[in-house]
């Protein structure tokens, strides 16, 4: 039996380079797809926009399955844009698959799709709700999981969407990175005393949850799930853990959340009249995820996917605390 051809969407990202590479380790012909070279060795690249159709064909011909984790990624920004490339990005890829005769698709959504600001404590994956969920992210995620899921057993497509809640890991710039920044130069503060009580998923624990999912599709589609490490701790602690094994100082600096939420809002409107070139400092949504518990039952992820977490909360401490030994923050 030849090795499948799978494309993976946003392979340039941490999360996306380690399912392309998790792939291509267990012997499949994988082929990534993003606006610029993912750079993974063994994988072929095509670069290209999800807004553009013909793009998304081009890519996707010849695939016998798509792992779609390329989005617009943010906390603040023109909705405009999520739309154009969350939602409209997911279409051209259900679109491309009708096209080549069918398919497997493992939609990569976010547990925020179903968050509505209020804690999350012990539940599985609720339904996404667009209309509901908080900021412009996750209106748009929330949308594209339905699409894909709407898509599920029509056309000979079979579809499943995976939520990877707070992925981390070595290299990480887009959190990991931010928080360690914002810790050295005093800029991060813990909200209500960092005290809610979170879940994380080490990044390649989520690329074999992932890689599972299409593993067992057959047996999974029409499900969504959500995928964390199973060990909830603290927005202190996760902070802090991040913070010791950079070098640098945990954050000192306490704001009550609701005074967050507050600020959130009004920097919004701010960023909105007159953008800056980086992300806001904080959002509502931002101020939100760091004061309200939000950590779920991993059992019927563990079950009907056949996964579990292999590398621990502190195991992934003691990596990052080595990648950054080789890259020091400056």
């Amino acid at each position: 039996m030849s090795a499948p051809t799978i494309l993976v969407t946003g392979a340039s990202g941490l999360l996306g380079g380690a399912v392309a590479t998790t792939l291509r380790d267990r012997g499949a012909t994988v082929r990534a797809f993003q606006r610029r070279p993912a750079g993974i060795e063994g994988v072929e690249d095509v670069q290209g926009s999800l807004t553009e159709a013909e793009d998304v064909r081009r890519a996707v011909a010849g695939a016998d399955a798509v792992i779609h984790l390329a989005a617009k990624v943010s906390i603040s920004g023109p909705e405009s844009e999520y739309r154009a490339i969350n939602i409209d990005g997911t279409r051209h890829v259900l679109d491309a698959l009708r096209v080549g005769g069918g398919g497997a698709l493992v939609n990569v959504s976010s547990p925020s799709v179903a968050h509505l600001g209020r804690a999350i404590v012990g539940l599985d994956a609720t339904p996404a709700d667009p209309e509901r969920a908080r900021g412009p992210y996750s209106r748009t995620k929330a949308a594209a999981e339905l699409l894909a899921m709407e898509a599920d057993g029509t056309d000979d497509l079979l579809v499943t969407s995976i939520r990877p809640h707070v992925v981390w890991g070595p290299g990480d710039t887009q959190l990991v990175g931010r928080i360690v920044d914002r810790a050295r130069s005093g800029r991060l503060p813990l909200l209500d005393q960092g005290m809610a009580l979170i879940d994380t998923t080490y990044v390649t624990n989520a690329a074999e949850a992932i890689v599972a999912a299409w593993d067992r599709i057959e047996d999974v589609h029409g499900e969504s799930f959500v995928v964390s490490n199973g060990e909830p701790r603290t927005v202190r602690d996760v902070f802090g853990g991040w913070c010791d094994a950079a070098g640098v100082p945990r954050p000192r600096l306490r704001i009550p959340g609701s005074a967050a939420r507050l600020a959130g809002r009004a920097i919004e409107r701010i960023w909105e009249r007159r953008p800056g070139h980086d992300e806001p400092p904080m959002t509502e949504f931002l101020a939100e995820q760091m004061s309200t518990a939000h950590w779920f039952d991993q059992r019927r992820t563990r079950e009907r996917l056949q996964w579990t977490p292999r590398v621990s909360m502190d195991e992934g401490n003691a990596r990052l605390a080595a990648w950054f030994r080789e890259h020091p923050v400056r």
